[in-house]
């Protein structure tokens, strides 16, 4: 299949334990640990895929048993893997986290494989993919260098590039692709604090500060509060409905798809916003199905 959107970044599974009583530091309770296909850019994929689109993955894949069985569940998917960089001495990449009461208590995510490919994941773009000008959805379990690289490159100088960070403490890799033209940047208020070095109160002083280091366009969360959307032609806020949150692992990742999906059907900014709020909602709530 020809790809509507390219998805780079990290490809693993994704071992979530969630309890739904609140836990603090030394908690041990019962509750239900799942094993599923996740990563950013993985997540990112299988939503665009649940809105019509056809997403083909750049990421890096151990030649091991776990790789193998999480290629097969990507193409059952109906996701493109042919341009994966599958590797003989790296094991398949993997992220654990533990949810108590519908919120992160503690996360690891093992991308070394991913950085240890480094601009091999990106081979496919000077061969089968040379020339792609669509939309990019990258995330920040690459590493700096690599995403420095990618911002100067030829290879993404016509690309609708989107851009989010994997975590918090991956924000400020995003440093290189604020200036790019063609970034649209999703971030959450405190990663846009780090990203921006400064504290927004809310979303759109974050897209605000965004902005002002010469981000071109900004996206904002806030959890349940009031999300933003900045450009040059000004910022427009709108608020999530409340819903009883169950899961927030991969919410950020749904947010950023629909929106690009939203934008590819033509919808405009308060309608695409709209949208994805929407569709984060469902996600977190469980109206999404697991």
């Amino acid at each position: 299949m020809a790809p509507d959107v390219l998805c780079i970044g990290s490809v693993l599974w994704d071992v979530i334990g969630r309890a739904p009583r609140t836990m603090v530091k030394g908690s041990d309770v019962p509750g239900r640990i799942t094993r599923i296909p996740g990563g950013v850019a993985l997540n990112i994929a299988m939503t665009l895929r649940r809105f019509g689109l056809v997403p083909a993955l750049l990421s890096a894949v151990g030649r091991d048993a776990e790789g193998d069985e999480l290629v097969a569940a990507c193409e059952v998917l109906g996701l493109v893997t042919d341009h994966l960089y599958r590797s003989d001495d790296l094991p398949t990449d993997r992220y654990m986290a533990v949810e108590g009461a519908g919120e992160l208590i503690a996360a690891i995510a093992d991308a070394h494989s991913l950085e240890a490919a480094g601009a091999k994941v990106l081979r496919p773009l000077e061969g089968a993919l040379t020339g792609w000008d669509g939309p990019v959805a990258l995330d920040g379990n690459l590493t700096e260098a690599l995403l420095a690289e990618i911002a100067a490159s030829p290879l993404f100088a016509r690309a609708d590039l989107r851009v989010a960070p994997a975590s918090p403490g991956k924000a400020e890799r995003l440093l290189p692709l604020l200036r790019h033209p063609g970034a649209t940047i999703y971030v959450n208020r405190e990663e846009a604090g780090l990203v921006a070095k400064t504290d927004p109160p809310d979303a759109e002083a974050g897209a605000r500060d965004l902005l002002a280091r010469g981000a071109t366009r900004v996206l904002v969360t806030d959890g349940s509060r009031l999300a933003a959307l900045g450009t040059a032609e000004g910022i427009v806020t709108r608020r999530p409905r409340e819903v009883m949150v169950r899961r927030v692992t991969g919410a950020g990742d749904t947010f950023m798809a629909a929106h690009i999906a939203a934008e590819m059907r033509g919808e405009g900014r308060e309608r695409a916003l709209d949208t994805a709020l929407r569709a984060a909602a469902e996600y977190v709530s469980g109206e999404g199905g697991e």
